[in-house]
């Protein structure tokens, strides 16, 4: 760097790497500190708080997943394996000259913001503690890092073997076990089809039903028929439409002895997978409703049934920890944080968030879209409305998040292709009050 950093970037993961290229681009100089010894995040298997297993593929297409600025080779499948996207994370922070800006082997333990609005981060790496002071900081840490157990858990206590996804590596684990696993999201479905075709016999439990979408549809990676409606239709009316296709092609979860979902289509993230509907049609999976009671070795379910089990695998989900920021910055917590456009702290000037939502499509599109509007403001470009406007709209958005997801961490929810619309519309209007207020 031939400057010092006007900005620290905790994290070098997708959402980091794209805020680093997204200040080069903008001409900001910044650093990153990274706790791994390579860039790429969760997708480095291995890696410190990683989550990522050897059977791990992208759930969202590659069309729909990759950069706009570094599109995935054509040539690639439509669902990649993690060691390709870990590559094409790397790849991506090499072509655009982000390795240098990247501290590895730092994690950061305390960022204060000074009297003058500036910002001291500290980390702790090989070399001891190291400081740097700066303008604004963005937080691009992820929230898979850290395992969240059942809440509240079953009754009873079990002697099997417990273990959460974030610990889970491969099959072998699973071998000639009786397992349990628990849950509704992509890596209780991956875990259950994987222990399937290893382990003894294997149980899927869930509390609340979900909706399982084949990963193609069609003929088409099934998120790309989505996205061709949200062009051009509200998500209630792509709801009903995309709801009834799934259900003419594979039926209802019912059908697999799966419970009935809560809620309908694209009102959570989408749980895909080609796989488990084969695996409960062969009697490989056998789906269970929510645990009511732990007896010993022996596992009581909602409807009465008991099974003896001595593994059970916990597909529950993170916490998300921000250890490093005073928790006055945090309020109840970084779940429940009112940002302006899921990005700007309403409060703390220089403090910005890239990555902190959970979307009903991919993840990379969006950072990408969140670091392009940082660091448009840091570098002058873009100016966000008043104060008064932007607490207004993130009550607006809470609202409209809580009718749709429930409570279910609504002050995170986004829709894929609604806010990358919103993001760029953002960044022009931004844009022109920028120019109106340097005249």
């Amino acid at each position: 760097m031939g400057q010092p950093p006007r900005v620290a970037v905790i994290g070098a993961g997708a959402a980091g790497l794209a805020t680093l290229k997204a200040l080069a681009d903008a001409d900001v100089p910044a650093v990153a500190f990274e706790t791994a010894d390579t860039v790429g995040g969760l997708w480095v298997y291995g890696a410190p708080d990683s989550p990522a297993y050897r059977t791990l593929h992208l759930n969202t297409s590659r069309t729909r997943t990759q950069f706009a600025d570094h599109p995935m080779p054509a040539h690639w499948p439509d669902y990649p394996h993690h060691t390709r996207v870990a590559g094409y994370l790397h790849d991506y922070a090499r072509r655009f000259g982000l390795l240098d800006a990247v501290r590895l082997r730092h994690t950061v333990v305390g960022v204060t913001r000074g009297p003058d609005d500036r910002w001291t981060v500290r980390a702790t790496g090989g070399d001891g503690v190291s400081e740097v002071t700066v303008a604004a900081v963005v937080v691009a840490n992820g929230h898979n890092r850290v395992p969240r157990p059942p809440e509240p858990p079953p009754a009873g206590d079990s002697t099997a073997e417990q273990l959460h996804s974030h610990a889970y590596r491969g099959p072998d684990q699973l071998a000639g076990r009786r397992v349990l696993v628990v849950g509704g999201g992509n890596s209780a479905m991956d875990i259950a089809v994987d222990a399937s075709h290893t382990a003894r016999r294997t149980l899927l439990s869930l509390r609340r039903g979900v909706w399982v979408v084949p990963k193609h549809l069609l003929g088409r990676p099934s998120d790309t028929l989505n996205g061709a409606l949200a062009r051009r239709l509200p998500w209630r009316l792509r709801q009903r439409i995309s709801q009834a296709l799934l259900t003419t092609a594979v039926g209802p979860p019912t059908r697999y002895g799966l419970p009935a979902p809560t809620h309908g289509l694209l009102q959570d993230h989408p749980t895909l997978s080609d796989a488990l509907l084969s695996r409960l049609t062969h009697g490989a999976i056998e789906a269970r409703p929510g645990i009511a009671a732990f007896h010993g070795d022996e596992v009581e379910f909602a409807d009465g049934r008991v099974d003896a089990v001595d593994l059970v695998v916990w597909c529950t989900g993170y916490r998300i920890e921000m250890p490093f920021l005073d928790p006055a910055l945090l309020g109840v917590g970084p779940d429940t944080l009112p940002l302006y456009r899921h990005v700007f702290h309403l409060d703390a000037p220089g403090l910005a968030f890239v990555g902190l939502t959970q979307s009903t499509g991919a993840a990379f599109p969006l950072l990408e879209a969140q670091a392009r509007l940082v660091a448009a403001r840091l570098a002058g470009r873009y100016a966000p409305p008043a104060p008064a406007a932007q607490r207004a709209a993130c009550r607006a958005e809470l609202r409209a998040a809580t009718a749709r997801w429930g409570h279910r961490r609504p002050a995170m929810r986004v829709d894929f292709d609604t806010y990358l619309a919103q993001l760029g519309r953002e960044l022009a209007a931004g844009a022109r009050r920028a120019a109106r207020d340097a005249t």
